[in-house]
């Protein structure tokens, strides 16, 4: 593809097809009604100020949470978009509690969705970013509908993942596993057009670390100590870091990936097995942050390795430039009395 062409999402899509003889096409299709779903959500994010849309719809989700009116909506705009295409062989999302079937009434296919419609929406009513994240999985059950071994696969086994970030401009950024790459919506067309090819995190990278520092006191000793350094505050001469924190973990990631730096959120006094959910939220964000050449990790092992044991399992997460995530990793094992 010439580096003049105007690229569409749906363009690219097949042009990375071509590359592999034994494709069946079911993928791309995955990825093509995501688009579509993506541009749905946007429609209404965008005028989320306008309508009776903001605000809780009065029940919690499965972790707890009030469920937010554009949740619900994104939840039903993204299983209404996938789930008579014949591609998938069931889905799970981080607002339901267990698995989504396929309607019996439709065909299935030898794929899975693993999806979290709208992170951030505690942020819609001040207008931050917020963000779709998603992974694909390959089905290896024997069964013709998905089960609950089909979703509990480890980040290594994803075919495809990613998110899609709406804020000042809509982007959809996903990897099959050859490279990261990042498409704009242009509203005048309503296409996504290839904006950012073969995404890299930045070398040298910025000096940025993002985590949410009011639960300091709640921390363990080598996640205070590695903040302290951080900031110039410890005994070894490091180069200060800057603070960056939005508290949205789909735009948090975009602007480390694009910058580089580090994204953390650890474990604490009050979510000793992290906050993030491992499934849904850690591991597409990992894909993406590893084919883009950086690191996700839990403070101990990489996030792609990790097997889920449960739909809602919760993880720590650090990510984003690969020696800022190995110093966090240093920090957090090491005897808690030595100094930075």
């Amino acid at each position: 593809m010439a580096d003049s062409a105007v690229v569409t999402i749906d363009r690219h899509i097949m042009e990375e097809e071509r590359k592999y003889p034994e494709a069946t096409g079911a993928l791309s299709n995955i990825l093509t009604d995501l688009a579509l779903a993506a541009k749905l959500i946007q429609r209404e994010v965008a005028k989320a100020g306008l309508v009776d849309i903001l605000g809780k719809v009065g029940r919690e989700n499965v972790q707890g949470e009030q469920v937010e009116k554009l949740d619900e909506f994104a939840q039903e705009v993204i299983y209404k978009s996938m789930d008579h295409s014949g591609t998938l062989c069931c889905m799970v999302s981080e607002e339901e509690e267990g698995l989504i079937p396929i309607p019996e009434d439709f065909p299935v296919g030898d794929y899975v969705l693993v999806f979290d419609p709208l992170d951030g929406s505690s942020n819609i009513d001040v207008n931050v970013s917020i963000g779709t994240i998603f992974s694909i999985y390959r089905k290896i059950s024997s069964g013709e509908r998905g089960t609950l071994q089909d979703c509990l696969q480890p980040g290594r086994m994803m075919v495809a993942g990613g998110y899609v970030l709406y804020g000042s401009s809509t982007m959809l950024v996903y990897s099959s596993g050859t490279g990261v790459h990042g498409f704009t919506l242009d509203p005048s067309i309503g296409e996504f057009l290839l904006s950012h090819k073969n995404i890299r995190l930045p070398n040298p990278p910025q000096r940025y670390y993002s985590v949410n520092e009011a639960y300091f006191q709640k921390w363990a000793l080598g996640q205070q100590r590695m903040v302290a350094c951080l900031k110039g505050m410890g005994d070894k001469e490091m180069q200060p870091f800057r603070s960056r924190y939005i508290g949205s973990l789909v735009a948090d990631f975009h602007r480390t990936l694009l910058k580089g730096g580090i994204f953390m959120y650890p474990r604490d006094d009050n979510s000793p097995e992290g906050k993030l959910r491992l499934l849904y939220e850690a591991a597409p964000i990992a894909l993406v942050c590893e084919q883009a050449g950086g690191r996700a990790s839990d403070g101990e092992r990489d996030i792609l390795d990790i097997i889920p044991t449960e739909l809602h399992q919760r993880t720590p997460l650090f990510l984003g430039t690969r020696e800022f995530v190995d110093m966090a990793e240093e920090f957090l094992q090491q005897d808690p009395d030595l100094p930075c």
